[in-house]
C-alpha cells in the first residue's frame, strides 16, 4: 500500500453559513476534488476527510481515497453557534483512529495536513484554548486556518497556528479562488512528503485571500 496523505477539512457550518456560504463551500469543495483529481501525485497519495462544527460535531466523511471519494452535501441548521473547540477535540480523537504510524515492519502516513473554515469565533472558547496544545502535540505537516467574512476573527485563529488565511467574503468566487489555493496546497504536500513533510511550504496565495502576517 502507497503511504498516504491524510488531509482533515474542518467546516463551520453554523447558522451564519446558511445560503449563499455554504452554497459556495459545497462548490468549492467540488473544484477542490476535481483540480486533485488530475494530479497524479495526489491521486496516489491523497485521502480526505471532513468534519463539520456547528452547535454539533459531525465526521461527515471519514478519511477517503481520492479515488473513491462521493462529496457528501453540506448544509447548516437555521441558527446557532460556532464550537470549534468540540470539533479540534473530536479531530483529535479521529486522528488516534486513522493514523498509521511507522513501525519496524512498515511506513506510516505522511504527516497529516489539517484545514480549518470559519465565519465567526468559537462560541466555546474555553475548550477551544483546551484543545489547542492538545493539537499542536500532533504530527502535522501543516494547520492553514481561514477566517471568512467580516466576522470571522483571526486573532483566535492565531493562537492555533502562525498560517491565518483571511478572505473578505463568503461568496462563490471567493471560495472558489481560497479552495484552488488549498488543492495547490495538497499538491504541493504531495510531491513533497517526506522532503517538507512537518513544515510545508506554503504556495503563494491569490489576491482574495489575505495571509495574517
Amino acid at each position: 500500500m502507497n503511504r498516504r496523505l491524510p488531509v482533515y477539512l474542518l467546516l463551520d457550518t453554523s447558522g451564519s453559513m446558511k445560503g449563499e456560504p455554504i452554497q459556495a463551500v459545497n462548490v468549492g469543495l467540488q473544484s477542490l476534488v476535481s483540480s486533485l483529481r488530475q494530479d497524479p501525485y495526489a491521486l496516489d497519495s491523497v485521502h480526505i476527510a471532513i468534519v463539520t462544527f456547528d452547535r454539533e460535531v459531525n465526521e461527515v466523511m471519514p478519511l477517503t481515497e481520492l479515488p473513491m471519494l462521493h462529496l457528501p452535501t453540506i448544509g447548516t441548521p437555521d441558527s446557532g453557534p460556532t464550537h470549534l473547540g468540540m470539533a479540534l477535540e473530536k479531530l483529535n480523537d479521529i486522528l488516534k483512529r486513522d493514523i498509521i504510524k511507522t513501525t519496524a515492519s512498515q511506513k506510516g502516513d505522511w504527516a497529516p495536513l489539517l484545514f480549518i473554515m470559519t465565519d465567526g469565533k468559537p462560541s466555546d472558547l474555553m475548550k477551544y484554548r483546551e484543545m489547542i496544545p492538545v493539537l499542536k502535540n500532533q504530527r502535522f505537516g501543516n494547520i492553514i486556518a481561514c477566517g471568512a467574512g467580516p466576522k470571522a476573527r483571526s486573532e483566535y485563529l492565531r493562537e492555533l497556528t502562525e498560517n491565518v488565511a483571511m478572505l473578505d467574503n463568503c461568496d462563490s468566487s471567493t471560495f472558489q479562488t481560497y479552495f484552488k489555493w488549498v488543492s495547490d496546497t495538497i499538491q504541493e504536500g504531495s510531491r513533497s512528503a517526506g522532503v517538507t513533510a512537518e513544515s510545508l511550504e506554503l504556495p503563494p496565495p491569490p489576491k482574495e485571500v489575505n495571509i495574517v502576517l
